[in-house]
Parts: C-alpha cells; structure tokens; sequence
C-alpha cells in the first residue's frame, strides 16, 4: 500500500508539472498565433491512451503510454518528434520558423516561466496556510555520523560558519557546506571557538552521505504519552534525563544504543529538575524505548497574511531557485562525485511521504517545479535551454542556424539525455543494491 501511494503521487506530480510547462510554450505559441499540432501528456511513440480534436480546432490533445515527459507540437519548430518533413516546404505565415526570434524566444522560455510562476503560487499558498516552520541553527549543536566525523566535527558542536558564510537554518548544514564548496567550517566546542579544515575531496562522500549533522537534542521531557509503560514514572515537563543505569548520557540519540540492551526491563534514571537530581524508576518497552517526547530546540515559526506571503513566496522560490543552480554546478564538477546523487523517478518517489500530506505533497511538488524549470535551461539541444541558445546567438548575431544543424544539434542532445537517464537508473539501482 506504501509503494501504490508514492507510485500515485510520483505520477501525480508529474502530470500537474509536465501539463503546466507545456502549457507555457502552448499558451506564448497562440499569442503570437503560432500553430500547435499536439499537446500531449507523455510520450504517444506511435500509440495513445486518449486522444481527442476538438472541432474547428488546429490542435490534437492526448495522454501518451511513455511517461517520460509530454510535449507540445509546434508547427516548423525541430523537437522531440524529429519530425523534417514540414520543413522541406518554404515557412508558412502560423510556424514557429517564420515568427521573429523575439517571440521564438519567448516560446521556448514559455515552459520555464510556468514552472516557476507555479512554484510561486504554491509557495505563497503553503505561508499563508501553514505558516514557516523551521530548526535554527543559532544555539542549537550537531550530532554526527561517521563521515562528520571523520571530517574533525563532534557531537554538540555548533556550527558558526562556513568559510564566510552564516549559516540560518539547521537542516540546511550539510546542503551548505557542498553548496558553498567551504573550505573552513567555524564551530564552537566546549567554549572555545576552532576551524576545522575541510577536505574538498570528501565534498563528494558529503553529497552522498544523508544525514551527516543531526539535531544534537538534550533528553529534555516534553510530554509522557497516555499510552506509554511511563506514564506514571513521576516525570514533568522539563525534567532533563543525564544518566540511564548509571551510564551518562548527554543527548537523545546517547540513550539508544544504552537502551536496547534493556528491551522489556526495570531500570533506574537520574533526571536532573531544578537544582534537584532524582534516581527515577521506569520502564523499557520491547523496542528498546522509554516511550518519552523529548522537547526539540530552536523551532521557530513565522506566521504569514496572504499579502505578506506574496513577497515571501516570490523571495524563497529565488532562494531554491539559486540553491538547486548551485547544486547543479556540483554535478557537473566531476571531482565532487555530486553525479552520483543524481536519481531517476525511484529517487523521487523515496521523498513523497507514505500516507497522503498536503503540507508536504505542495512542497515537494514546488521543489520539483524548481527543478523541472532549471533542468530545462541547461543549454543541451534537447532542452529548452538548447533552443534559447540558438535563438539568443541568432539574435546577437543576427544569424540562424540552418534547419539541418538545428536537426543534428536535437539528435545529439537527445543522446546526452537518454545518457543522463541511464546514469540517474543506474544510481538509484545501486543505492538499491546498497
């Protein structure tokens, strides 16, 4: 049932993305009266699921069996479909050809545009419904795995700097280190401010290695649930838990590996309230849990208007706009390894919660808007970004390429991409593997 869920949102995300790029070169090709053949959702290749002509119209809708994508047809224009023949004919005054390259441009940006407006909305939607909530990273420590480390960080330091950069927020750590390639990380250790030097040839084990810094979070009592062996322990908010059967414990994720050799025992705490310390009794459930909240530090939340969202909705889609160009660049830095982290449609379905989210479905979807629109302006043929190149250099120039190297220029990218799928495939077969 959890694999049919993320399978529907996955293919749901992607129409709603595919229809809405689309419609952005369908909707600048009938402004300036530009003929579209088809608009499709998915690849046809010969054999469509659905297929209709309204009457009196120019245009063919569908639903396509391949779901790698959609495409929209526009007549004297080389895509996808390779399709030469109309251009052995001189231009007609309704093909793409025949329009100025302003308004070409405009067309083939057309499908960006959308994806970025739509992220807009979305976010603008998500402050003013649900507001910003965020872990700070002022006052708050990490907890790290191996990789950190190995790397000279330890558990409850806080994180200052990167290079000269400040970091805000703390789930962002391990995105801003590789996205700022820091060289120096500023922490702050028992008091004493240190660097810690970084090697840049670990920023590729940085990209591949989830969860490098962990909210280091004091085993400070929140809440003991009605349903818990604890219940009646005695506990309060605010009691803060510092030795298990006599072994210290200075956070949360200290106590784990302390508590599964007690699966189903009576054991003894020492909790610290006030100036007072306490040897509480409780017990250990068969998971090896103590069934307590703990209270995490440093949330904080902002509260938005639907006009104060409008702003804050435009500025954080520039922010991801420029986080996923940064993290773009590291792909294509081979010494990174960042291709590594590249994934496919298995990938994506990994990050779609198990049961159905709203808060989390808008956001992971505007986040693949992000993406859907800056991959597309990538200057590789194929993509949009190929064709505003060559517009842009037919516009600067004052010369257009020729339909036969446009032709060649669409087979080639078209190679680069099935190469690029073929990577994110075998990446995510291998994490699989793993």
């Amino acid at each position: 049932m959890v694999l049919l869920m993320k399978i529907l949102q996955v293919i749901l995300a992607l129409s709603i993305l595919i229809l809405i790029h689309e419609f952005g070169h369908f909707i600048f090709a009938k402004m300036f009266r530009i003929r579209v053949e088809k608009f499709y959702l998915f690849f046809d290749a010969g054999f469509a699921l659905f297929r209709f002509k309204p009457k009196n119209s120019e245009t063919e809708y569908g639903i396509g069996w391949l779901p790698l994508g959609g495409y929209c047809k526009i007549s004297g224009m080389i895509d996808e479909s390779m399709d030469t023949e109309a251009l052995k004919s001189e231009p007609k005054p309704w093909e793409f050809r025949s329009k100025p390259a302003w308004q070409r441009l405009l067309v083939m940006f057309g499908g960006v545009l959308f994806n970025f407006i739509f992220a807009i909305i979305i976010y603008i939607g998500i402050l003013a419904g649900w507001g910003e909530s965020y872990i700070s990273n002022e006052d708050n420590s990490i907890y790290v795995n191996e990789l950190a480390y190995d790397m000279g960080f330890r558990n409850g330091d806080r994180i200052l700097k990167f290079d000269d950069y400040t970091p805000e927020r703390f789930e962002m750590l391990q995105a801003d280190m590789a996205r700022q390639t820091a060289r120096k990380a500023t922490v702050l250790r028992d008091g004493d401010t240190l660097d810690i030097y970084i090697d840049q040839n670990m920023i590729g084990a940085v990209l591949n290695t989830p969860g490098m810094f962990d909210l280091a979070i004091p085993f400070v009592v929140d809440t003991v649930p009605g349903t818990s062996r604890n219940f009646h322990a005695g506990l309060q908010k605010g009691d803060r838990i510092t030795a298990i059967d006599g072994k210290h414990i200075e956070f949360l994720q200290d106590s784990r590996s302390i508590l599964e050799g007690y699966e189903g025992k009576d054991i003894y705490i020492t909790v610290v309230r006030d100036r007072d310390t306490l040897q509480v009794p409780v017990q250990v459930d068969t998971n090896g849990r103590l069934g307590i909240y703990a209270s995490v530090p440093g949330v904080k939340t902002k509260e938005y208007s639907v006009i104060s969202a409008i702003p804050a909705g435009i500025k954080h889609t520039f922010n991801t706009i420029g986080g996923y160009i940064q993290d773009l660049k590291l792909v294509f830095t081979p010494s990174t390894e960042a291709y590594k982290s590249v994934g496919s449609f298995i990938a994506m379905g990994q990050i779609f919660p198990a049961a159905w989210d709203w808060y989390r479905f808008l956001n992971i979807l505007a986040l693949l808007s992000i993406m859907l629109g800056v991959m597309n302006l990538i200057p590789i043929p194929a993509l949009d970004g190929g064709h505003i190149l060559f517009t842009l250099y037919e516009m600067i120039t004052g010369k257009k390429p020729s339909d036969k190297f446009l032709a060649a220029a669409q087979m080639i990218g078209m190679v680069l991409l099935l190469g690029l799928m073929v990577l994110a495939f075998g990446n995510d077969i291998g994490r699989l593997i793993k």
